[in-house]
C-alpha cells in the first residue's frame, strides 16, 4: 500500500472516530459510514449498508440512488452478493457481472442499472453477522487488489466502531430500565406504607390488598399505588433518586 493510500485510510479512521464521538444514534452513525466508505475506496460508485431485521433484510443507509436500487433489486429477487454476504458471513466479490451467473434474477436488473462489479463485506458484532457493507462499481474489476484491501480494512474498523455504539445503546437501554424499575418500586413502597397505616396490617398483607385493587380495576400496580399516595398526600409521589451506573475499573 502506497504512502498516499495509507494516509487516505488513516484519515478515514479518524473520521470514523469523530463519527463515533458525535453520533447520538446508531442510524446517524451508519448514514455517515456509507458516505465515508464511498469516498475511501476508489473508484466506488456507491455504497449501501444492509442489515437484518425480523428475519429479512433492508437498507439502513446509502450514499446514493445507485446503492439503494442495487440493494432493492436483491431484496426483490431474494438473491445477490450482499444477501449472500449477510447470510453466509463472508466477503463476496463480483469482478464482472456480465460474466457472473451466480444470481441470474439479480444480474439482469443490476446490469440495466450499470452495475458491473461489487464488493459485499459482512459486519459481525459479537459473533453475529448483523449487516453487510456493499460497494457498487460501474466498471469491471473495480474492487480488486488495493481497492479490496482498503475496503476490507475500512469495514473492519467500521465494524469495531459499530460494536462500540451498539453496546452504548444497550447500556443506555439498561440504564432506562433500571431507572424505571426504581421509580415504580419507590411509588409502590410509598403506597404500601399508606395501606399499612390505614389497615393496621403487615407489608405482605398491604401488598396483597394493592395487587387485588390492581386486578379489580385492571390497572397497572404502579398506577394504583400512585393514586393511593396522591389521595393521601395531595400530590403526586416523589420519584426515587436516579440510578447511577457504576464506573468500570480501568
Amino acid at each position: 500500500m502506497s504512502d498516499a493510500a495509507e494516509s487516505h485510510l488513516a484519515s478515514a479512521y479518524g473520521r470514523l472516530l469523530a463519527l463515533l464521538a458525535d453520533s447520538l444514534h446508531v442510524d446517524q452513525f451508519l448514514d455517515q459510514v456509507v458516505r465515508v466508505a464511498a469516498d475511501v475506496v476508489a473508484p466506488a460508485a456507491a455504497c449501501g449498508l444492509t442489515v437484518r431485521r425480523d428475519g429479512g433484510a433492508f437498507t439502513v443507509a446509502g450514499s446514493g440512488e445507485l446503492a439503494a436500487k442495487g440493494d432493492e433489486i436483491q431484496y426483490g429477487a431474494d438473491e445477490g452478493p450482499c444477501l449472500e454476504a449477510l447470510r453466509r458471513g463472508h466477503v463476496v466479490e463480483v469482478t464482472d457481472l456480465r460474466e457472473d451467473d451466480r444470481w441470474r434474477r439479480y444480474r439482469e436488473h443490476a446490469l440495466r442499472l450499470g452495475i458491473l462489479s461489487s464488493l459485499s463485506m459482512p459486519m459481525t458484532v459479537d459473533h453475529e453477522t448483523v449487516g453487510a457493507l456493499n460497494l457498487y462499481g460501474t466498471s469491471p474489476a473495480a474492487f480488486t487488489g488495493s481497492a479490496r484491501r482498503h475496503a476490507e480494512a475500512f469495514t473492519a474498523q467500521a465494524t469495531a466502531a459499530l460494536t462500540v455504539i451498539l453496546r452504548q445503546a444497550d447500556q443506555a437501554l439498561l440504564h432506562r430500565q433500571l431507572t424505571d424499575a426504581m421509580a415504580s418500586r419507590s411509588v409502590i413502597d410509598q403506597a404500601l406504607g399508606v395501606l399499612m397505616g390505614q389497615q393496621r396490617c403487615t407489608a405482605t398483607e398491604a401488598f396483597a390488598l394493592l395487587r387485588q385493587a390492581s386486578q379489580h380495576r385492571n390497572r397497572k400496580l404502579r398506577d394504583v399505588a400512585a393514586e393511593i399516595v396522591t389521595q393521601v398526600s395531595g400530590q403526586s409521589p416523589q420519584p426515587a433518586p436516579g440510578f447511577v451506573a457504576p464506573r468500570q475499573q480501568p
